[in-house]
């Protein structure tokens, strides 16, 4: 006789009952009536401590209402939410408001008279109560704990160009915490042996590059304050800015040298258009 095969279990599905309008709004409101009810509960045992400081004829009757109306409360708690952590604490939360006043309305009734610690003792009970909301804290406790926020991804700096200082303004500068922030640098050109310019970008479609602090960069690259300048780039919009590093080497450019050192002494007012070098042709006295 062949032994039945063993059929494995079925794996647990979790399912994930959606979080419909009126299933909100009816929790909404049982909330609302059951607010109303400690509160309304807390001012009728505050009403019978206060008729006891004066005569014991109710206090029996009011003992026996505390005391059932904390059992059902309790009983309907733990009945609600079996499964909850805390039991243990939440139990004992609830009973501490009915077990002060049932204290209370004994206290009352062995000492004849209205005497001032009574008095004293309903008011913190009262208020304690109203404020604390013990019962609630301790619908609350018997609550399975919210579930974790997901993780954020991790925020990747955007280098829009692989050259080193692109990379280096990416993770320093254009960080959430750094001078710059939501921008990235571009067009990197170098101007000198110590000098570069480049472009600032705003990485956000729309928004201006941000108001970037000199002398922060200048902590940062160890460069002095006045050797930094961050102004508009001429044509563009306020999405980019010209940044410049250092002292560019002098531009030694026949046109540069023309305007800067031959024009102004001897041709004023002229520009040096074009440069023609090698030889010159022969003039007609120099033909064979």
């Amino acid at each position: 006789m062949a032994r039945p095969e063993t059929r494995q279990p079925l794996p647990a599905v979790d399912v994930t009952l959606p979080e419909w309008a009126a299933v909100r709004k009816v929790r909404l409101r049982v909330e609302v009536v059951r607010s109303g009810t400690g509160r309304l509960a807390t001012f009728a045992g505050a009403a019978a401590a206060a008729v006891g400081l004066f005569t014991g004829d109710f206090s029996g009757a009011a003992l026996l209402a505390t005391a059932a109306l904390s059992c059902v409360g309790v009983g309907a708690l733990r009945l609600w939410k079996p499964d909850g952590h805390q039991r243990l604490t939440a139990t004992v939360l609830y009973l501490v408001p009915g077990a002060s006043l049932a204290a209370l309305l004994v206290a009352e009734r062995i000492v004849p008279g209205i005497h001032p610690g009574e008095a004293l003792a309903l008011l913190v009970w009262t208020v304690g109560t109203l404020v604390a909301r013990p019962a609630r804290l301790a619908r609350r406790l018997l609550s399975p704990p919210p579930a974790p926020k997901p993780a954020l991804p991790a925020v990747v700096p955007q280098v829009v160009c692989d050259h080193p200082a692109a990379r280096w303004w990416a993770h320093t500068v254009a960080v959430k915490d750094g001078p710059g922030p939501d921008t990235a640098l571009q067009d990197i050109e170098r101007t000198g042996e110590t000098a570069m310019r480049a472009i600032i970008r705003s990485t956000i479609p729309g928004k201006p590059v941000p108001n970037i602090s000199v002398k922060d960069l200048s902590a940062l690259m160890d460069v002095p304050e006045d050797h930094i300048h961050i102004g508009p780039v001429p044509g563009r919009g306020a999405g980019v800015r010209l940044l410049q590093v250092g002292q560019p080497d002098e531009d030694h450019s026949a046109a540069t040298v023309w305007a800067n050192h031959i024009a102004p002494e001897a041709m004023p007012r002229t520009t040096l258009t074009s440069v023609r070098s090698g030889r010159p042709a022969a003039g007609p006295d120099e033909e064979g």
